[in-house]
């Protein structure tokens, strides 16, 4: 198993264009909102704060984790492929120069809606990334010069894995965050494969992974086989509804959390919808009912004009399956709180 070690007590910066006569922010903003589990709350240790788009930042242990950095407002613009743009219709729930310390970004795949290029050059080279070969090959390509390329991208293909130990903890019980790259497609075989090989050859839309994030402990050492998971999130990424997900349950039958990608974006447009490359509320439900979590968060939903399935259509669903118990809604800049357990 691959290995990085994360330092949360060095107050650097997020991005490299920081001002040098500003303070750094010692946290995040405060939510709007703090929601809880609706029927098992109690002894909240971490949270998850919902920036908009599929940005969100989990907190636990010291440790700040950034997903799919994407803080363009609204009325930008971003390319999704060969003649294909999008527009933002919503504002982040925070700017990116506002950002207090980040620690590590889980990048599900190199596309303008998840990281923008205003995210892509300010950046510090040296913050840690862990994205898909695909989008590694891009962040460290050859052509970029070294103060371009970005120095600590580590590429995960599915259900490869890192364990993400944190330093200068003094809990006998040691806190890691185990991430592994699970299945992902954004665009549907079609007869004989020739949509995937289409795309293939057109490069419209990049390859993409989703993660399963393991907040956890090592029991008395620091070996992989002494790591104890404490709470378990399944980040589907911008992925359909696809066979190879139905690996998931069998190696994880238990979950405690999928943040789950919505919107059923279209290419072109959803006035010209020839092809869907997200989840709509009907797969959504589908693959809440694939994968039984404990608790559903959706995201990626209503934030940009690509976006066909708004989030009143997966409530509906949702309601119509019996599925409302497990189910939290955050607004952008409202937080979840969670326990994990230390066993």
């Amino acid at each position: 198993m691959k290995h990085l070690t994360i330092d949360p007590s060095a107050a650097i910066p997020p991005t490299r264009d920081y001002p040098s006569d500003a303070k750094l922010p010692e946290s995040l903003p405060n939510a709007t909102e703090t929601k809880l589990h609706p029927s098992n709350a109690g002894g909240e240790n971490a949270s998850l704060l919902f920036v908009g788009t599929a940005t969100t930042i989990l907190e636990w242990e010291g440790i700040r984790l950034m997903t799919d950095p994407n803080f363009l407002h609204a009325g930008d613009h971003v390319h999704l492929g060969p003649g294909v743009t999008g527009t933002r219709l919503t504002n982040p729930a925070v700017d990116l120069h506002e950002l207090p310390r980040i620690d590590l970004i889980c990048l599900s795949h190199y596309h303008a809606d998840h990281f923008d290029d205003h995210v892509e050059a300010s950046l510090r080279r040296s913050l840690p990334i862990i994205t898909t070969p695909h989008a590694k090959s891009h962040l460290t390509a050859p052509h970029k010069t070294p103060e371009e390329a970005f120095t600590s991208v580590h590429d995960l293909d599915f259900y490869d894995d890192i364990m993400v130990d944190i330093a200068n903890n003094k809990k006998e019980k040691k806190p890691a965050i185990k991430v592994t790259g699970m299945p992902g497609k954004h665009v549907p075989p079609g007869p004989g494969g020739m949509v995937g090989k289409l795309n293939d050859l057109i490069a419209a839309v990049p390859p993409t992974n989703g993660w399963m994030i393991e907040l956890g402990y090592h029991a008395s050492s620091s070996s992989d086989e002494d790591f104890k998971p404490g709470y378990r999130i399944y980040i589907s990424g911008d992925t359909l509804l696809i066979p190879e997900l139905s690996t998931i349950p069998e190696r994880y039958p238990h979950i405690d959390l999928l943040l789950i990608h919505l919107g059923g974006t279209t290419i072109p447009s959803p006035s010209m919808p020839l092809l869907m490359v997200t989840m709509d509320a009907e797969m959504g439900v589908k693959l809440v009912q694939l994968v039984k979590p404990d608790l559903v968060v959706p995201v990626h939903y209503d934030d940009y004009d690509v976006f066909l399935s708004p989030l009143s259509d997966f409530k509906k669903a949702m309601e119509d399956a019996g599925l409302n118990e497990k189910v939290v809604y955050l607004d952008r800049k409202e937080e979840y709180r969670f326990k994990v357990r230390e066993e």
